[in-house]
């Protein structure tokens, strides 16, 4: 417990200090002329703005970073026991992977208007941009399996798919979660950069880029924290499957309780 206690210490003293630096520089060193409005400016711009203006923009860019995040994932895991199970593919796929990884998202995500209709663009962007991580995970976390555990199962005539099925797939959860934790923000930041590229008539990137145009400083930055705050929801969530998932993974104190 104390250890939590200090991780939550730890983060409300950042949090604090971000606030006052923030408060500071917009009052002396930059302004709202410069781009850079005060944190309360900010707030009550969001508070003007009410649910009524964000709810529309806020579902549809989560229904595009949902789709291509369960997408993106989906096939990535998939990939990933299909590597395991057939090692001969895993030059193609890795290298298909890391292919994905070096695209730059701005360049593609015109193709993908073009080729693809409605708010599909967005979710391939979303579902590109957690792609390589998951898969790097995963199979890093298929591979970390005790060899001695799976050479028990080979002795007792169980092939590749019972080492996965028994062993492997029970030893790739924590770094499989891990990097499903990473890959929250970042199928959401996908999707909005799609929504900068794309042809929806809202989202939280279209928004944001109307503001902008419309010299609307507190209500870009409004935007921007709400942006925030969602990817950090997204990213909580996850890690609250972890740790129910996990129990046996949680960091243990000194004093022999649970973190």
């Amino acid at each position: 417990m104390s250890a939590r206690r200090s991780a939550w210490t730890g983060g409300a003293i950042g949090i604090t200090a971000l606030i006052g630096a923030w408060s500071l520089l917009s009052t002396t060193v930059v302004s709202t002329g410069d781009g850079v409005p005060t944190p309360w400016a900010v707030v009550a711009s969001v508070f003007d703005d009410g649910w009524s203006f964000y709810s529309p923009h806020v579902t549809q860019t989560v229904g595009e970073a949902l789709t291509g995040y369960l997408v993106g994932n989906g096939l990535a895991l998939g990939l990933a026991v299909l590597v395991l199970l057939v090692p001969v593919l895993e030059r193609v796929i890795t290298q298909i992977a890391v292919a994905s990884y070096c695209l730059p998202i701005v360049a593609i995500g015109p193709i993908l208007s073009l080729v693809l209709d409605g708010d599909k663009p967005m979710s391939a962007m979303a579902g590109l941009s957690v792609f390589f991580t998951t898969l790097i995970g995963a199979l890093l976390g298929l591979r970390s399996a005790d060899p001695a555990t799976l050479d028990l199962v080979r002795a007792y005539g169980g092939g590749r798919w019972q080492q996965m099925l028994r062993v492997r797939l029970i030893a790739a959860l924590p770094s499989t979660l891990a990097a499903l934790k990473i890959a929250g923000p970042a199928a959401l930041l996908g999707a909005i950069i799609g929504e900068y590229l794309g042809r929806v008539d809202s989202g939280l990137g279209i928004a944001m880029t109307i503001a902008q145009q419309q010299l609307d400083v507190p209500r870009t930055w409004g935007i921007a924290l709400v942006s925030g705050a969602v990817a950090g929801l997204a990213y909580s969530a996850v890690g609250i499957v972890t740790r129910y998932a996990l129990p046996w993974s949680r960091t243990t104190t000194v004093e022999g309780g649970h973190a």
